[in-house]
């Protein structure tokens, strides 16, 4: 017995399987603990953490790969607890008006305000966002006409120039604007850019260098532990900020490459939506930015007046700057956009380039429709990220049985994140009406109030439904079998993706 046994270990097929039960066994107790700890120690929606549990079970490697990449909470408390708790002190050191007054009483420029008080509300205590209603707005729809403005922006500014955008390209476009803001900084302006380590991966070392070497900084939000390979896939910023001088801020859609020049080959035309600000809430923006900033950075700020000018008035349109994020104890973008669907009485038209809505959302959206309200969606015929089209589709369906009506944009490839509804109230900005959106990724849009503002992009969300193909229930009940089984698959993985 001895000898045979001896014999089986020299064999290589044995030496296989012994160390092939070892792999197994160790991956079956790590799966176990990971399990565990996901259960006792994050705060997940339950439906979250059964389907990532189920993935790590069944898919061994490649589940704790993907936890890796994308499931990685456990370090969430860590990283963003003591930001929330400096931005929430910060926060209530800056000054400036606010619009409540005596207790729970608001007092309105415009009347028809009065009928959002509860969202005004809802947006100052979850996300310190304070009601202006002095501002202008402009809004781009094409990134020619925004890029153009925010050159000039660049060009007039003569304090300090403060920039944030998800991704910034190793292109053409990319390289314009860091020359410009090089010789802005040459001027003696301060110039200040930040990039999502996940969103400026592939950029060369040496990118930033005319900026730097001008007297410009630099900062990176969460770079990668390794260069060009980031295992943080969750966390990023996706917010795009712009602010010269306090008086002008931008936000929106629009990064800064090429391809959103309509430069692409993959998409051709590129429609996206970008506000530019004049105004109060440029203040907020800014603030935004600051905050950003430091956490990036590790750069003490000086919340002084000079980042904060006082300003004319220049328009009527009411702003709330509202800010989310994986820090955020409450997601707040996605609450707004849940309050507006809820209260509107006539239409809501929303244009995302990603539908992944979690309950609420998808609930809300089905009672308005049932309820008579027109609700309307676009997205996009050609998807970028397949896996994410496939998850929308499936939702589709059961949306279009409650009188959802949905279009897919041919024209191109649409980007933009807008919701507006009953002709005044709307947002625009980064959020898409995801899953991700909601909570993992850092956030910002501008919640206006304001009937022209409302107005215009009715106009521009009609010309947009006529460059559209509209998904009828008949056209969808008549996608092939292997189209459909993908959607199923899809919808089961939505909250991870």
């Amino acid at each position: 017995m001895v000898l045979n046994k001896g014999v089986n270990e020299m064999n290589p097929i044995y030496f296989i399987w012994q160390n092939l039960t070892l792999f197994i066994t160790l991956m079956i107790v790590t799966n176990l603990i990971l399990a565990v700890a996901m259960v006792l120690f994050e705060r997940r929606n339950p439906v979250t953490t059964m389907i990532w549990s189920m993935v790590i079970f069944f898919f061994p490697i490649i589940g704790f790969i993907l936890y890796l990449f994308l499931g990685q909470d456990l370090r969430k408390r860590k990283i963003f607890t003591l930001k929330s708790h400096e931005e929430d002190k910060l926060i209530r050191t800056i000054r400036y008006q606010r619009t409540l007054l005596n207790g729970n009483q608001y007092r309105f420029k415009d009347p028809k305000i009065q009928k959002y008080t509860d969202m005004i509300t809802m947006h100052l205590s979850s996300s310190d966002a304070p009601l202006s209603e002095d501002n202008a707005v402009k809004i781009y729809t094409t990134g020619e006409a925004k890029f153009a403005d925010l050159f000039q922006s660049i060009r007039n500014a003569k304090k300090f120039i403060h920039m944030e955008y998800y991704i910034i390209r190793n292109d053409a476009l990319g390289k314009e604007v860091v020359e410009l803001l090089a010789e802005k900084a040459r001027e003696g302006v301060e110039v200040k850019f930040l990039y999502d380590g996940m969103g400026g991966i592939r950029l060369p070392k040496n990118f930033f260098d005319p900026l730097i070497k001008a007297g410009g900084k630099v900062a990176v939000f969460l770079p990668p532990f390794i260069p060009k390979f980031n295992l943080r896939v969750n966390y990023r910023n996706h917010r795009k900020i712009c602010v010269f001088d306090g008086v002008t801020g931008f936000v929106g859609g629009f990064n800064i490459g090429v391809e959103y020049l309509g430069k692409s080959k993959k998409f051709n035309y590129w429609r996206d939506m970008h506000i530019k600000i004049e105004g109060s809430a440029v203040k907020d923006l800014e603030l935004r930015f600051l905050l950003d900033w430091r956490f990036a950075s590790g750069e003490e700020i000086s919340f002084d007046d000079s980042h904060y000018p006082q300003t004319e008035t220049v328009g009527n349109t009411a702003i709330q700057i509202v800010s989310s994020g994986p820090d955020s104890k409450w997601m707040s973008v996605r609450n707004g956009y849940l309050k507006i669907i809820n209260s509107a009485r006539n239409h809501v038209y929303i244009e995302t380039p990603y539908f992944v809505p979690d309950e609420e959302i998808l609930s809300a959206l089905k009672m308005a429709a049932l309820s008579g309200v027109d609700i309307r969606v676009i997205i996009p015929k050609k998807p970028d990220h397949p896996f994410v089209h496939w998850a929308a589709m499936s939702y589709i369906g059961e949306l279009l049985e409650a009188g959802v009506r949905f279009f897919a944009y041919h024209k191109g490839f649409i980007h933009s994140k807008m919701l507006t509804s009953d002709g005044f109230v709307s947002s625009i900005g980064t959020a898409n009406l995801d899953i991700r959106s909601f909570r993992v990724n850092f956030e910002v849009n501008a919640f206006i109030y304001n009937s022209a503002t409302a107005q215009e992009l009715d106009e521009i969300f009609i010309k947009d439904m006529y460059d559209s193909t509209e998904i009828t229930l008949e056209k969808f009940n008549q996608r092939p079998l292997k189209d459909k089984t993908k959607d199923a698959i899809c919808r089961l993985l939505s909250p991870l993706l």
